[in-house]
C-alpha cells in the first residue's frame, strides 16, 4: 500500500482528529483512513457511477471519419489498396 503525507494542518483540525481517535481507540493515520473511507462511500452513493465506454469506444469516437469524409477516406483507402495489389508480384530491384 502507498502512503499518503498530508502538509499544513491546521493545529485544531490535528486535535480534533486525535479526540475522535482517541475515543475511537484508533491512531490518527487509522481514524483519518476511516473517514476518508466514509466520505468517498457517501459521495460514490449520492452519485451513481456512470458506465464508462471501453478504450475502444473512446478512439472510435474520436478518430472515426465523419460522415462526409468517410467516403473520401474510402477512396483513398480503395486506391492505395489497389496499387498494393498491383505490385504485390513485380520483382524488387535494389535500384530504387
Amino acid at each position: 500500500m502507498g502512503d499518503l503525507l498530508i502538509r499544513d494542518v491546521p493545529d485544531e483540525l490535528k486535535r480534533d482528529l486525535s479526540a475522535i481517535a482517541k475515543v475511537a481507540g484508533r491512531s490518527m493515520s487509522d481514524e483519518a483512513k476511516a473517514m476518508l473511507l466514509r466520505e468517498v462511500a457517501a459521495r460514490r452513493a449520492a452519485k451513481p457511477v456512470q458506465p464508462s465506454k471501453s478504450a475502444y469506444e473512446e478512439l472510435r469516437g474520436l478518430l472515426a471519419p465523419l460522415p462526409e469524409e468517410g467516403d473520401e477516406f474510402s477512396r483513398i483507402m480503395d486506391e492505395i489498396e489497389a496499387q498494393r495489389k498491383k505490385d504485390f508480384w513485380r520483382p524488387f530491384s535494389f535500384d530504387e
